[in-house]
């Protein structure tokens, strides 16, 4: 039987040798096909013809990982129209989309049917496969990151088949692929655990250093979601407190929320780390006014009101999870490295929290943790910052986040993950031939 070759009649491939960078810049790839499937089907043909033609796959989101782990070296999938809901189940609670379906389109039209999702990170520009594949979380007592609430999701395997998986069906697929990184194959849908939509008090303060972390265990067992930002250079940090509440419903007012979410928290804090780019002797005094300009507020709306904010200026990323016992240990000798007077910080320092869950390479796998994140603003030195902070981190026994910088090797996950050779074995039996393959994934989990 001949085989009908998406890239020829299709009509949605982009010029050869076309450049895809992500969202920071930090990325490019020069594929040798880019192709954009509008159906499952299509899908699958795209990877029978990467295999018939010995080219490597690799499904993008939408580049908000600053690893290489979406760089394709062969053809490179876009998900933009494998996009939308395709149905909501309410008796079992759940909701399945298209892989290619933003965070913000998901958050929206769940929000409209009177459903949400229970936890998500603190944007919601990336696409639904994306964000899961690599482990994006954001922060939770008893509530774990976005791959912890997929029900079953829809993998087009090596040789172009179509994998459903969940607990009951291929559950040894499903317990690696909700993180798989893109190594397992090409997610084409997932199903979402969804709840009624509900309500969140958030109360964000202004609290020092040694008064957050002396407290730190208090905080995060009083609240439902806590995390908190330290502003290198300073002794201060910004806390953020957020509830269920039973109402009433008491949004941040516009002017406000535009004020501190759009013009300080963006507008002036694009234009002060660019001046600290310009002038790096001026970064200490800068980090003081900008821990100073957010203010106290409480506010109540919907989920992803609360969890979410825009994020428009452009930096570089560290994460790692530390078993959250070591948390605040690695969080002091962090502020002592930042300490010394050759370093210039203007970006705070990220503190998260996640319950454990059962994924397999989840940074969260098997034990409770806390995330430390560590930023510069984009073309501002990271090396030497990046360098100290994850001899810090894999000190505690880190794990690095999939999507964000780190130098780690095969080596070290195998040592750092319990199931690490359950994943690479099925990877040999899912991938035999690495048809989804790329530099990043040879390093992450060896070949």
């Amino acid at each position: 039987m001949a085989t009908t070759r998406y890239s020829t009649h299709a009509g949605k491939d982009r010029a050869k040798g076309s450049v895809w960078r992500n969202w920071a810049g930090n990325v490019t790839a020069r594929p040798v096909r880019d192709v954009a499937p509008a159906s499952v089907d299509e899908l699958r043909a795209v990877v029978r013809e990467a295999a018939e033609d010995g080219l490597p796959v690799k499904p993008v989101g939408s580049g908000h990982s600053f690893t290489a782990a979406a760089a394709a070296e062969g053809v490179l999938i876009r998900p933009d129209r494998l996009r939308g809901i395709r149905s909501i189940d309410r008796e079992a609670k759940t909701v399945t989309v298209e892989a290619g379906t933003r965070l913000r389109d998901l958050n929206v039209a769940l929000a409209r049917e009177g459903l949400s999702l229970t936890n998500m990170g603190d944007i919601m520009e990336q696409t639904v496969a994306g964000a899961t594949s690599t482990g994006t979380h954001g922060t939770g007592r008893s509530s774990a990151a976005i791959a912890a609430q997929i029900r079953g999701l829809e993998l087009v395997t090596a040789d172009g088949s179509l994998l459903t998986c969940s607990e009951k069906e291929n559950p040894d697929v499903f317990a690696a692929a909700r993180i798989g990184l893109g190594a397992l194959g090409v997610v084409s849908a997932l199903t979402f655990a969804v709840e009624p939509l509900f309500l969140l008090t958030a109360h964000d303060e202004p609290m020092t250093f040694d008064r957050v972390t002396a407290t730190f265990d208090e905080l995060h067992a009083a609240n439902e979601h806590f995390e908190f930002y330290w502003f290198p250079h300073t002794d201060n940090c910004h806390t953020l407190r957020n509830n269920r509440s039973t109402g009433p419903l008491a949004p941040m007012g516009r002017f406000r929320g535009w004020f501190e979410d759009e013009f300080l928290s963006n507008g002036v804090f694009q234009a002060v780390n660019s001046l600290g780019r310009a002038v790096p002797a001026a970064v200490p005094a800068m980090a003081r006014a900008s821990s100073r300009a957010l203010s106290a507020r409480t506010y109540t709306d919907i989920p992803y009101k609360v969890f979410t904010s825009p994020r428009r200026v452009k930096m570089i990323e560290m994460e790692y999870a530390l078993p959250r016992e070591a948390l605040i240990d690695a969080l002091r000798e962090v502020k002592a490295m930042v300490d010394r007077p050759d370093l210039r910080i203007s970006f705070p320092v990220e503190v998260r929290t996640a319950p454990a869950d059962d994924i397999t390479l989840s940074t969260a796998s098997g034990r409770e943790s806390g995330y430390i994140a560590v930023h510069t603003y984009r073309g501002m030195p990271f090396g030497e910052y990046f360098a100290a902070a994850e001899r810090i981190f894999t000190a505690h026994g880190g794990r690095p986040h999939w999507g964000k910088l780190h130098t780690r090797d095969a080596d070290y996950f195998a040592a750092a993950y319990p199931r690490f050779g359950e994943f690479t074995a099925l990877r040999d039996r899912l991938d035999p031939d690495r048809r989804f393959t790329n530099a990043y994934l040879r390093r992450v989990l060896g070949d």
